[in-house]
């Protein structure tokens, strides 16, 4: 079982047209919704051009539900690139395979300097990331990443190449808690375009991960779409189908969403369609009212000004201080990058912003400590 058969009954046109026929009736049905029975029809609603005159509504229902179920926190993290090795052939990244760039994997000095800086940061969640090349980057690597990063880190995530299950689960016990996969985009077609060469051109296997991340137990799973490889009406709504369908199958897991837009970076590649600030504060709200328990992550791709307005609108994790090339925090250097960052505070500034807005910076996503809750209540029964 995998959501690949869900998928399979899905309909990349008939979505399209389905979204578009949506009036204001349906939005103003889904708005009327109880906090979680928003349906999946509902969701094509919101996602709508019939929604837009409704933002302002959505936008203070998702405050609402999200201070509920989170209050008046945001969680920060800084990614941490370990590798800019990439053995795939992806037009729109800067670590493709076929872009002239430095490439470097750093050592476990280097590793040990990249997390101490971090640490330094404030922060105690630390996101592993690396170009999928995993003869050179793959599990025996990560593990030894993972042991030098528990000695300072609270929890360990990590957004790498798809794994099986059995590696998900050997990695789980070397402290990892959490993993960011996304499809890029729900296209077939638009998907093999983009994807010339490597791993990453099997859309089935990458579909598929994360049933592999649900059956190995892995406590956070991350899912999303990059916003302009395709119509990004169409890609939200396969996102949410996704997020459903992994909810209700894997409902220990928790789950988060990030809206990735395509910024400028190593390469040439220009975005099929564009996402407005106005289309992503839509999709973060509808996200929000699909689902009270998804955490929303918001990063440094978008501007300063742009997350000083619409973090209170459903997001609860935000990005800071991020470098997007390995050795970046230590070495202080700005080659080997993934893409261009947009907001550039520090976390400090970040928080400062937060905390003037009424809401407090977390610097933990799990703690190690609560994993041996069920072996103290057993001992206690």
């Amino acid at each position: 079982m995998s959501f690949l058969a869900t998928f399979e009954k899905l309909s990349w046109d008939q979505t399209l047209a389905s979204i578009a026929e949506k009036g204001a009736t349906d939005v103003e049905r889904a708005l009327a919704r109880p906090t979680g029975g928003v349906t999946l029809d509902d969701f094509q609603a919101l996602i709508s051009p019939a929604a837009v005159p409704y933002l302002e509504a959505m936008a203070q229902r998702s405050h609402q539900q999200t201070v509920e179920r989170f209050g008046y926190t945001q969680q920060l993290f800084s990614p941490v690139y370990l590798s800019n090795v990439c053995s795939n052939v992806c037009t729109y990244c800067g670590f493709s395979a076929l872009n002239r760039i430095p490439r470097k994997i750093l050592s476990d000095e280097e590793i040990a300097l990249e997390l101490e800086a971090v640490k330094a940061l404030g922060m105690d969640h630390v996101l592993f990331v690396t170009g999928e090349a995993n003869r050179m980057v793959g599990v025996p690597y990560l593990k030894k990443a993972f042991k030098i990063a528990r000695e300072r880190f609270s929890s360990i995530s990590m957004e790498v190449q798809p794994l099986d299950q059995a590696d998900y689960e050997e990695l789980m016990s070397a402290g990892l808690s959490a993993v960011l996969v996304y499809q890029e985009t729900y296209h077939r077609d638009s998907y093999a375009e983009v994807h010339l060469r490597g791993m990453k051109k099997n859309f089935e296997y990458r579909l598929e991960t994360p049933d592999r991340l649900g059956r190995a137990g892995m406590k956070k799973i991350g899912l999303g779409a990059l916003y302009g490889l395709d119509d990004w009406r169409a890609d939200s709504f396969f996102v949410a189908a996704h997020l459903r369908y992994m909810e209700k199958t894997y409902w220990r897991s928790r789950y988060s969403l990030s809206f990735p837009r395509i910024r400028p970076h190593e390469g040439d590649f220009s975005p099929k369609t564009v996402l407005t600030d106005r289309d992503l504060i839509q999709i973060i709200c509808a996200y929000r009212l699909l689902s009270p328990e998804v955490e929303l992550s918001l990063s440094t791709r978008e501007s300063a000004s742009f997350r000083n307005h619409a973090y209170k609108l459903g997001i609860t994790t935000m990005s800071a201080g991020s470098k997007t090339n390995p050795g970046g925090y230590a070495a202080e250097k700005d080659s080997l990058k993934q893409f261009e960052i947009s907001d550039e505070r520090s976390p400090g500034e970040l928080a400062a912003m937060l905390h003037q807005g009424g809401y407090e910076a977390v610097w933990k996503d799990w703690d190690a400590s609560y994993d041996k809750v069920p072996e103290v209540m057993e001992a206690m029964a």
